[in-house]
């Protein structure tokens, strides 16, 4: 799969000085990323993004972090919504304070999933010559 578009350009050049004959070279290189990879690339980075709150969810939960502290609080609001689909689904075995949220793995996996059949999908409208 070709990401980008390269071109090189070599310019040469004769000049007289003095006695002397020198010859330049110049060699100019461009790259151009098509937008159908800027686009995969946005959405991968939304999933990860999104994978990485839900991330810090699950550990914040499975060390039994306080749920007081500003931070802890602003992790699990933030990931609150990502989640709140996947809720129910499982158990969540609790030890403690300790609570292993099978959901947030879940929502992981599934987020992950859409991302990868969005940039999939995004494919399907580049030119057969590009894949």
């Amino acid at each position: 799969m070709q990401d980008d578009t390269q071109q090189t350009e070599v310019r040469e050049s004769v000049t007289q000085e003095g006695n002397a004959t020198v010859q330049r070279q110049t060699v100019a290189h461009k790259s151009q990323v098509s937008s159908t990879v800027v686009a995969q690339r946005v959405v991968w980075f939304i999933v990860g993004l999104i994978n990485a709150i839900i991330a810090l969810r699950f550990v914040f939960l499975l060390l039994g972090a306080n749920q007081g502290a500003a931070f802890t609080d602003f992790v699990y609001g933030l990931s609150g919504p990502f989640v709140a689909p996947f809720l129910g689904i499982f158990g969540e075995p609790v030890y403690g304070e300790s609570v292993f949220e099978i959901s947030s793995l879940l929502a992981m996996v599934i987020y992950t999933l859409l991302g990868w059949g969005i940039t999939k999908l995004i494919t399907l409208a580049r030119p057969q010559d590009e894949v």
